[in-house]
Formats: C-alpha cells, structure tokens, sequence
C-alpha cells in the first residue's frame, strides 16, 4: 500500500522519491541508483550506530545489502511529502514473514538526489 500526503515541494524532487521508493518495493537497484547523484552522500542513524557514505555505487551497495537477499520481502506501507525544502519518504517492509523494518529519509534533490539523512528503526520482530 502506498499513501501520498499532499505534497508541496517540486515536481522533480517528488518524482524522484516516488522511483526510490518504487525501485526499493521491487529491488531494482539499478533503478534507485539511477535516482542518485554520482557524489551522493547518505548519512544513516541505523542500530548498532551512526555512518555515512558517498557515491551512489556505495549508497546502492547499502539498499541492496540490507534488501537485497531476503526471499519474503513485502512493501507494506510508504508515504512522500515534504518539510521545507526537502523532500521527506518513508517506508515500512516486511521480510522473513515476521519481521519489518522501517525507515524515514529526508532528500536533498536537483535532478537526482543528492543528499539522503535515513532513520532506521532496525529489523525488528513484527
């Protein structure tokens, strides 16, 4: 299921949250590094701790570590929006049957994002 805010932040940078998120519910990872700017740089509050990355190889290599090898993977819920000037996502997925995972990220975007801040509540018995 996919829940839309009434967004107002611009056509381009709403597009391009809505192929990420895409791209992750289906895990085409070419796709979502496709939304990424070369230099991108992601900084994550993830357990066990605090990290960042630069470059959408590496920031791909990140998504497809932590969805990419789960056999039951299900995108149960996701919204877009944003705050300011940023462009805000989040989504909740199901893997393993009884275990989710959620996470919120805030987008800096031109025409690819640029820049994500990710929340991450860890994978967590459902």
């Amino acid at each position: 299921m996919t829940t839309t805010t009434a967004p107002t932040g611009t056509a381009t940078a709403l597009a391009l949250a809505g192929r990420l998120v895409d791209a992750l519910s289906t895990r085409s990872f070419d796709v979502l590094a496709s939304c990424l700017a070369p230099d991108v740089q992601l900084r994550a509050l993830v357990p066990p701790g605090p990290f960042e990355l630069t470059g959408a190889a590496e920031v791909t290599e990140r998504f497809r570590r932590w969805f990419g090898d789960e056999e039951e993977f299900a995108l149960v819920d996701a919204s877009l929006g944003d705050v300011g000037p940023r462009t805000y996502a989040r989504w909740r997925i199901r893997v393993a049957g009884s275990h989710v995972v959620e996470q919120h990220v805030f987008l800096t975007c031109s025409d690819t994002v640029e820049r994500i801040d990710l929340l991450c509540s860890g994978f967590v018995a459902a």
